[in-house]
């Protein structure tokens, strides 16, 4: 089977956060072939080049989201200006879309004709503009022009918009007609031909919003059938990043990101969140819940192994934390909770590891949790690295001298998880592969991954959370108790092995209800299991490039299909004994 597997900033750029996750799925599924067809999201990801990639993977197609239009070069249908025509048919396409993003949620209005839903406007205006830009170029002039600036205009200003857009200005629209130029950029790819994803057995999308754009399109233009794959909720994810935005553009740029994210989720076969958080953000966009189905991502356990079965005991009276440095992790509530254990266990420790700092927000955060440390132990300053007698320390996981992952979990007895905001807790799942006993905070998939093997406080609540920590530390047995029944959960539902499973069985389920339909230049071929079929493959004489039908056996066996002698012998040796048995 081919799939053409879709990417947003991720996979197979060195940077970004499915690349993990996908490599281990293309590696892991090798009697596929793969196509990935990449977004990346920085000049930076560009440079760093892509991974080294298995033989399974075909070919690579990538195009930026990120440069500015004018430099775009060889990626997509070269930019040239439309013509009248063209220009009133863009007018039409853009005007519907524009209105569709603009106006305000209305259920159950009676009488509404179904084909005047904001929903359908916007889908029509999605494809119109995309068999636009696939007959005459891209669309990057005409989104940039002050034409398509003045019906944003218009649609914001316009009987029924949302109360939000209805206070935007000329800045404001310039800003949202930028962000619709760069995300609508894959409209305009050469992507959508039997050379590209019009070959494919079945698009993947490994992420909804920007990355599964690809993957509508190739259903629209060549009925290829898609898959989508949400292990962070996309929409949720634009949310948060438009905080900073002003009102009416980040209005504008959340009716955009739902609409796009209802039209992915009313168009794809099936849809695979990663957990039960994610499957309640798409059903609240209409994700019928027929087509969604649960697949956990899968996690390599072996390197946790040692810890797991009990190589390392850890310290019983050290807490752990490993993460990302960020504001959403809220250590500012764990540190105030450890001053709580601390008083009531004076032998107590907290140990922090995390990543090297990324960026200036995070460098800043980091500085801020380090001065409240020195402030709440003022008498034990906190050290950045060493351990000793100081009871809180921050240390690094991955540099040359710094511990390994597995090895800082091994430090303590108990792993505490603070955040407020959080997807699918990965560090959670590696502490519970690890046999840790563990204390969390109810925030996203929390709950649902530990299930009962741990400890579960409100957020943004030191005094809940340094109280579950003290039961644990004065303990122990129902430490050991919980921490193996944890390993036993994670080892059961959140191997690389489990994900890879439901994988198979997922492209093989999609492909028997969704054959392929190929039409050659001299005839029409019916539909076929395989656009690429096995036999094909077979070296020597017995390969054939088309299938042939066989026709019925004598004793009145349906026909088959099979590919070149080979085929054909094997159906007559079952039409033969079919009839032995029936006689």
């Amino acid at each position: 089977m081919r799939i053409g597997l879709l990417t947003d900033g991720g996979y197979p750029y060195t940077t970004g956060e499915s690349g993990l996750w996908c490599d281990r799925l293309v590696r892991g599924l090798a009697r596929h072939e793969f196509d990935i067809f990449a977004l990346s999201r920085s000049r930076d990801q560009e440079t760093r080049g892509l991974v080294a990639l298995p033989p399974q993977v075909r070919r690579v197609r990538t195009a930026p989201l990120w440069s500015a239009p004018e430099t775009r070069t060889g990626r997509g249908r070269s930019e040239r200006a439309y013509g009248r025509r063209e220009r009133r048919a863009f007018a039409a396409h853009f005007g519907r879309l524009a209105a569709a993003v603009c106006t305000e949620e209305r259920g159950g209005d009676a009488g509404t004709d179904p084909a005047d839903t904001p929903a359908r406007a916007f889908a029509d205006g999605l494809y119109g503009l995309a068999a636009l830009a696939r007959e005459h170029g891209g669309l990057g002039a005409e989104l940039r022009s002050e034409t398509a600036v003045r019906m944003l205009e218009a649609a914001c200003r316009a009987p029924g918009a949302n109360r939000a857009v209805r206070a935007a200005r000329v800045p404001d629209h310039l800003a949202f007609a930028a962000f619709l130029e760069r995300t609508l950029r894959p409209l305009s790819l050469d992507w959508y031909g039997e050379d590209a994803l019009g070959s494919v057995d079945l698009s993947h999308a490994a992420s909804g919003g920007r990355a599964a754009l690809p993957g509508l399109l190739a259903k629209r233009f060549c009925g290829i059938p898609l898959l989508v794959t949400e292990y962070g909720v996309q929409l949720r994810t634009q949310y948060l990043a438009s905080a900073q935005l002003s009102a009416p553009v980040r209005a504008l740029q959340s009716g955009f990101e739902r609409r796009l994210a209802v039209e992915v989720y009313a168009r794809a076969e099936l849809i695979t969140p990663g957990n039960t958080h994610a499957r309640r953000w798409q059903e609240r966009c209409g994700a019928d819940r027929a087509k969604l189905r649960t697949v956990y991502p899968g996690m390599a356990a072996d390197r946790f192994h040692a810890v797991g079965e009990g190589a390392y005991g850890g310290d019983p009276h050290t807490l752990v934390w490993v993460g990302r440095i960020e504001p959403a992790k809220d250590l500012i509530a764990l540190l105030h909770a450890f001053a709580e254990v601390r008083k009531a266990e004076p032998a107590a420790r907290l140990r922090l590891f995390s990543a090297p700092a990324q960026d200036a927000g995070s460098a800043g955060y980091l500085a801020h949790c380090r001065a409240l440390a020195a402030q709440l132990f003022p008498d034990e300053a906190a050290d950045p690295h060493a351990v000793g007698d100081n009871p809180v320390s921050f240390e690094e996981i991955g540099g040359p001298e710094a511990p390994e992952l597995a090895d800082a979990y091994a430090t303590g007895s108990v792993v505490v998880l603070s955040s407020v905001v959080e997807g699918f807790p990965l560090s959670l799942v590696e502490a519970m592969f690890c046999g840790r006993a563990t204390v969390s905070t109810d925030s996203g998939a929390v709950v649902e991954v530990i299930g009962g093997t741990g400890l579960v406080v409100p957020p943004r609540n030191p005094r809940a959370l340094a109280d579950a920590c003290l039961a644990l530390l004065r303990d122990p047995e129902r430490r050991a108790r919980l921490g193996a029944a944890a390993r036993a959960r994670a080892l059961e539902l959140f191997t690389v092995e489990q994900n890879l499973a439901a994988f198979r069985g997922i492209y093989l389920e999609l492909m028997s209800h969704n054959p392929v339909h190929r039409e050659s230049a001299r005839e029409a071929v019916a539909p076929q299991p395989f656009a690429h079929p096995a036999e094909a493959h077979v070296p020597g004489r017995w390969a054939a490039p088309t299938a042939a039908r066989v026709p019925a056996a004598p004793g009145g066996h349906g026909p088959g299909w099979a590919v070149g002698p080979l085929g054909v012998l094997a159906q007559e040796r079952l039409d033969t004994a079919a009839e032995g048995a029936g006689a």
